[in-house]
Formats: C-alpha cells, sequence, structure tokens
C-alpha cells in the first residue's frame, strides 16, 4: 500500500456515466481518493452518503472526491443515481488502479479469510503527492473522519 509521501501514480479509468478519468486532469486540486468493496452493500453506501453530504464543502476547500471499486460502469451508474452522488465513480473491473495502489489484500469477515479490496482512502496534493491514508475508515462519519484529520 502506498503511504504518506509517495507520489500519487497516475491512471485513467471508465466512471460510472462511461467518461474517462484521469488523475492527471485534476493537477492543481487536491483530492479525496477512496476505495471501496462493493456498490449497494451498508458500509459503502453510509461512506458514499458521507462523502456527498460533506462534497460541497469539499468542493470549496479545493477537493475533488473520487470513488474507486471494482464494480462494473452499470452497477456505479445505479449507485450514484440510487444516493444521488455527485462525484466521479471509477469502474476498476480489472483491478488496474487498486494494485496501483496496493489496496487489494487479505481480510476476514466471520472467522473467514479472503481476499479483496481493502477500504482506503488517499489524500492526494494538489502537486500529487499523498498527504494522508485512511486505511482505517468510519464508513457513517468518513467526511467528519477526512475534515478532522485535515484540520478543515
Amino acid at each position: 500500500m502506498l503511504k504518506q509521501g509517495d507520489l500519487a501514480p497516475n491512471f485513467s479509468g471508465i466512471n460510472q456515466k462511461g467518461e474517462i478519468i484521469s488523475l492527471s486532469e485534476f493537477k492543481g486540486k487536491k483530492i479525496i481518493l477512496y476505495f471501496y468493496p462493493k456498490d449497494n452493500t451498508s458500509g459503502c453506501s453510509a461512506e458514499a452518503c458521507s462523502l456527498r453530504d460533506s462534497n460541497n464543502f469539499f468542493l470549496s476547500k479545493g477537493f475533488a472526491v473520487i470513488g474507486v471499486s471494482a464494480d462494473s460502469e452499470k452497477s456505479h451508474n445505479g449507485f450514484a443515481e440510487k444516493h444521488n452522488l455527485p462525484f466521479n465513480l471509477i469502474a476498476d473491473t480489472e483491478r488496474k488502479i487498486i494494485d496501483l495502489y496496493g489496496v487489494w489484500g487479505e481480510k476476514k469477515n466471520y472467522g473467514k479469510t479472503y481476499f479483496g479490496l481493502l477500504r482506503t482512502t488517499f489524500i492526494i496534493s494538489e502537486n500529487g503527492v499523498i498527504e494522508k491514508v485512511f486505511p482505517k475508515v468510519d464508513t457513517k462519519n468518513h467526511a467528519e473522519q477526512i475534515i478532522k484529520a485535515l484540520g478543515l
């Protein structure tokens, strides 16, 4: 997994509207890049809605929010419409971005061990440097978690 101080790897992917989104097009903006396991699950919905509810605040502070999961463009589109999400959700079905950021790994749930996407958020500076990593996300209060940690 990438860490604070690392240069954020550039990527391109398809968002929920079928548009190609690249990290490089956000140069000069701060990015909240969040990786989440699955559309329309309780934790992922809570996290997305927390970020949605603070999206205007983040925009006013110069941040853009981008979500990434291995779900399809169609799945992302339904998820974004259902929860009125105003930001890009990138469909990383081949796990290229997920692997670039090192957020695929071993997980445990109900005593079972398996591999999956590790819910993680990266704060990326205007210069493309990772300023903060959240490996432990408070899904219901994630926006507040970010605001408090960054002193916004």
